[in-house]
């Protein structure tokens, strides 16, 4: 630490020689000053005052700072160093001028020489020079200002995992990940002030808490200083970052136990070039670091990622309320403020920035001002909103890397408000448009492109996981930001959005304005009942237009046949889910078309000839009524994805035409009711066969239904099934009814429909390629399990390895026992993950069936049963007991006579979620004993009886949720006062208390589940 400069220059001290020369042997009150004992008394000073310098510099590097009075010290000694120099003169020739007028400086010189002398005494510092402790022992954590997260519960409860996680000795590096605006920041600012006040703080203090805010920059030198600061250690002039580096890890490593907070953190940090030790070798040191990317916290290797997601409703307007001020509570502007808020979508930052605009504003004028322009497409003019909301997020936005990644975020706004995006649809309309490989196959894509884009997305907090599988979404205010990107700065993604605004028709004002550069168009999830059709309605004139979205318009009859003249250049369209009947001549005009999505449309029922659509790639025909595909579509050759699921009505197949779709990669006609003929006398004369698929080399993905089992060379079938990524094998020789069935094991799956397994050899095989068996209908379940035992294709070495989920349903028949082969002691299904079993009437527990196939459930994590009314126990103590080490899930519903889940002492150690629905004579899980260590949601409906739960003091902490009839949990655990009290906050009393209620639901969400969105779900 320097504390003076150098003072005196060889010019200087020339001049105050000549000076004092002048003065020579001046007496005042008896003391003689010699001008060459002055200058020789501050040599001494200044050497001395060296000495304390680098001695200090000693103490610094040991934490030691030094004393007030040693401070004070090296100033009065540049004082006087400054004031010896005002005194000396430069111009030799005028010495004798200088010397005859300037006689009263005698005084001057003999006072500086007393006060050198006093300032050499003073310099011996005998009591140090440095406080006695280190500097480490001086303020621990410093307050950093920020707003409290008291009064929010779900910010709250982060903020105690967090120090949770900080007391886990197995936690080192610590991310805390979101999207701009969510309140990380914030977060760390209370974990901080929280060890400041130590309330709730930690078992192991930390000696020091470092706070660093890294920004956007990551300047190196910059975070460098700012930990300088905070250890009071200075940063010399032009030092390198090398240098400072080395010294800051010198020093650090000096503390038994230190916390980093890298606050804003936007690319991985080097803190071996920051100066940091290294957490896993520095023991003592732990660091938490705040981000908007997951892939940071990837980078930095952090090994516990807490996301901070954006607060409730309630949350946002006790936010909004504290900010606007007690104007929210007046009757004609809260049904405004409310409206307001929630346009917010709970981001705090929005929140603060919009809630301060509107503070002490009584005029419902500026509020249903602000309301609009808040839900306009363009930056909304309240003051604030762009700088403080839409900047940080458009950071992230110019971070994206990568070829059409941002192009690819802009087209997710094209979706309307809160919309599940399905990412299938994503895979079709990004791959038409050209925006990720159109060289490469659908799986390709997904796995290449789609995949990495939505991941990149996800981790840059610009889009989300949607509310079921396969989907994703966009938060409202990303969304809204989007919008204004791409309304205004990015014209190659230039957009009219107008997605899920009410509309019941296009507006004038749209109608009018020039669209010339526009790129994609969306009045999607609307209510338009019809579009421009005639003469003096001005068509929209979209010539530059790829993609146009006007599915979910439910009332949409008609498509005018001019109003599709105005977007010759279309790449996709998208009618799906509306009530048109028919589609206009004009759309085969639409030459460069790559995708035609109708899927939804109902009241469709015949298709023009499609043949001039020569570069279509993708036709999405899904739950439409056509009858029969035409035969012009033959000359459709580079169709590569074709989803005719749910075409229940369809009833003719061109034969030869889909051998001429030599590029499909991808056919999809799951619940289809064209069924695939393998014999000559299968096949009605004109339709197509099952040998026209088995040719194409592409093909990777297939869901159809077959009347039969092939009577083919098994070496043959085996090849081209091998060849198949995914597909789902109906066998139905009649119809059937098919129990919802969809498993986390669908990617190659056989449904067997009332098929008798006798007739076929190859089902055999077909089997061990299979992940996935559904069994429906079959008739006697002792001859079904006989078949899957006996005579086993190669012996015990080749069980059905590949098999891991096996669902059997409306199946009859006691079983014998165990079933005796010659390989009894050997696994059928060595690799069984989920147990599926409904409406198996003679069936009085699992166990019977486990017993019976040898199985060992070593892998299990799942078992679902309902509608067995046999069934008294889930497990009972049979031939021999298993555990079952994996079991994560169990879910037993409409066993009236189901009395307990295991008759004997079962300890689950995985099982995390439990549900229990309409077993109304159930009264306990299980024979008392061990507890069940990991369950984190319970669900019980309908279960009177069931007055206990294997719930204690020592496994309560680790339940999240638990949902009831309010009566049942009133009578839950009567016995156990106080852990019921302590599980109260995770009580949530269920809105389904009709089991018939959520088994329709079950059924409608499996249904909505087609082939080809499993086959494109990341």
């Amino acid at each position: 630490m320097e504390f003076l400069v150098s003072i005196l220059s060889a010019a200087v001290a020339e001049t105050g020689r000549l000076f004092f020369k002048c003065v020579y042997s001046n007496v005042t009150n008896g003391v003689t000053v010699n001008p060459g004992d002055l200058e020789k008394k501050m040599k001494d000073l200044l050497d001395l005052k060296n000495d304390v310098n680098r001695q200090l510099e000693l103490a610094e590097e040991d934490g030691r700072l030094p004393l007030t009075q040693v401070k004070n010290w090296l100033r009065d000694v540049e004082a006087l160093a400054s004031k010896v120099a005002a005194h000396d003169f430069d111009d030799e020739d005028n010495n004798r001028r200088l010397c005859l007028s300037f006689s009263n400086r005698i005084r001057p010189s003999r006072e500086m020489f007393e006060e050198a002398q006093t300032l050499l005494n003073a310099g011996s510092f005998p009591n140090g020079m440095v406080y006695g402790s280190s500097v480490y022992a001086t303020s621990t954590v410093e307050y950093v200002p920020g707003p409290s997260i008291e009064d929010q519960p779900t910010a709250s409860r982060s903020l105690d995992e967090l120090v949770r996680v900080l007391d886990d000795e197995k936690y080192r590096r610590i991310g805390v990940w979101g999207m701009a605006g969510v309140g990380k920041t914030t977060l760390v600012k209370n974990l901080n002030n929280r060890l400041k006040s130590n309330v709730n703080g930690l078992e192991k203090p930390f000696s020091i808490v470092i706070w660093v805010t890294v920004s956007n920059d990551s300047d190196t030198k910059r975070v460098q200083m700012q930990m300088a600061e905070r250890l009071n250690l200075e940063m010399k002039m032009g030092e390198s970052t090398e240098r400072s580096g080395g010294r800051l890890h010198q020093r650090l490593e000096k503390e038994e136990r230190f916390l980093l907070i890298l606050d804003d953190v936007w690319q991985s940090i080097d803190l071996d070039c920051l100066g940091v030790p290294q957490p896993e070798t520095h023991r003592g040191s732990k660091i938490v670091l705040t981000t908007r990317s997951s892939d940071v916290c990837r980078q930095m290797m952090t090994d516990y990622e807490l996301k901070v997601d954006s607060l409730s409703e309630e949350e946002a307007w006790k936010l909004f309320s504290k900010r606007a001020g007690e104007v929210v509570t007046l009757e004609h502007i809260k049904p405004f403020a409310e409206e307001v808020a929630r346009e917010c979508c709970g981001l705090p930052l929005a929140i603060v920035t919009v809630g301060s605009a509107m503070r002490g504003k009584p005029k419902v004028e500026l509020w249903k001002h602000a309301l609009k322009e808040l839900r306009n497409s363009s930056v909304p003019r309240i003051k604030g909103v762009k700088d403080k909301v839409y900047n940080p997020l458009k950071w992230s936005y110019d971070s994206l890397q990568g070829d059409n990644i941002k192009a690819c975020f802009l087209y997710c706004a094209l979706f309307s408000e809160d919309f599940q995006i399905e990412v299938s649809e994503l895979v079709q309309c990004w791959i038409a448009e050209g925006l990720i490989g159109e060289q490469q196959n659908f799986n390709d894509s997904i796995k290449d492109g789609v995949y990495f884009v939505a991941e990149t997305l996800k981790d840059s907090c610009l889009l989300e996981d949607g509310g079921r599988g396969g989907t994703v979404r966009m938060h409202d205010v990303v969304r809204d930001f989007a919008k204004w990107i791409a309304s205004s700065l990015e014209a190659n993604s230039r957009s009219l959005i107008r997605s899920g605004n009410g509309l019941s028709e296009i507006s004038r004002e749209d109608l009018s304005q020039d669209h010339s550069l526009l790129r994609r168009v969306s009045f999607m999830n609307n209510k338009i009942n019809r579009l421009p059709a005639a003469d003096f309605e001005m068509p929209m004139q979209c010539p530059k237009a790829s993609t146009l979205l006007l599915q979910h318009n439910v009332q949409l009859e008609i498509v005018p046949e001019k109003f599709l003249q105005g977007f010759q250049g279309l790449k996709v369209l998208n009618l799906g889910a509306t009530g048109i009947r028919s589609l206009p001549p004009t759309l085969l005009r639409l030459v460069e078309l790559r995708a035609l999505l109708l899927r939804g449309c109902r009241f469709l029922q015949e298709l023009p000839p499609l043949g001039a659509l020569c570069r279509l790639q993708v036709l999405d025909l899904c739950r439409t009524r056509i009858k029969e595909l035409p035969e012009e579509m033959i000359h459709l050759i580079n169709l590569r994805q074709v989803n005719l699921s749910h075409t229940y009505v369809l009833e003719k197949f061109q034969a030869g035409v889909v051998s001429k779709w030599t590029h499909l990669e991808v056919l999809d006609m799951t619940h289809s009711g064209y069924h695939w003929g393998t014999t000559t006398e299968e096949v009605k004369e004109g339709q197509a066969a099952l040998f026209e698929l088995v040719r194409h080399k592409h093909l990777s993905c297939l869901s159809i239904t077959l009347k039969s089992i092939p009577l083919w060379d098994a070496e043959y079938l085996l090849t081209w099934i091998g060849r198949l990524r995914r597909f789902q094998f109906t066998i139905s020789q009649s119809e059937s009814k098919s129990f919802p069935s969809r498993t986390s094991h669908d990617k190659r799956k056989v449904i067997a429909n009332r098929f008798d397994v006798m007739k076929s050899e190859w089902i055999r095989w077909l089997l061990i390629n299979a992940s996935s068996l559904v069994w429906n209908e079959s008739l006697d379940l002792n001859v079904m399990t006989g078949y899957l035992i006996s005579d086993r294709v190669g012996g015990p070495s080749h069980s059905f390895d590949a098999l891991k989920s096996l669902t059997i349903t409306r199946s009859i028949g006691r079983l014998s026992g165990p079933h005796m082969t010659g390989y009894q002691c050997a696994d059928l299904l060595p690799n069984l993950e989920e147990l599926c079993l409904n409406d198996v009437k003679d069936l009085q527990t699992v166990s019977e069936l486990v017993d019976h196939l040898w199985l060992l459930l070593s892998k299990l994590k799942l078992i679902q049963v309902s509608e067995c009314p046999g069934m008294e126990y889930l497990f009972s103590c049979g031939t021999f007991s298993r555990p079952m080490p994996e079991l994560e899930e169990i879910k037993v519903s409409s066993c009236k006579n189901l009395k307990m889940l295991f008759d004997y002492r079962f300890v689950v150690p995985n099982l995390r979620m439990l549900e229990l629905h309409a077993i109304p004579g159930m009264k306990s899980l299980c024979i008392p004993g061990e507890p069940w260590p990991r369950l984190e949601k319970v669900d019980v409906i309908k279960c009177p009886q069931l007055t206990k739960l294997p719930l204690d003091m020592g496994n309560a902490n680790t339940i999240e949720e638990i949902r009831g009839e309010s009566t049942w949990w009133s009578s839950l655990m009567r016995d156990d006062i106080e852990t019921k009290y302590m599980l109260q906050p995770f009580f949530k009393p269920s809105i389904h208390d009709d089991y018939g209620l959520i088994q329709k639901d079950l059924i409608r969400c499996d249904d909505e589940y087609s082939f080809i969105r499993r086959c494109y779900t990341p």
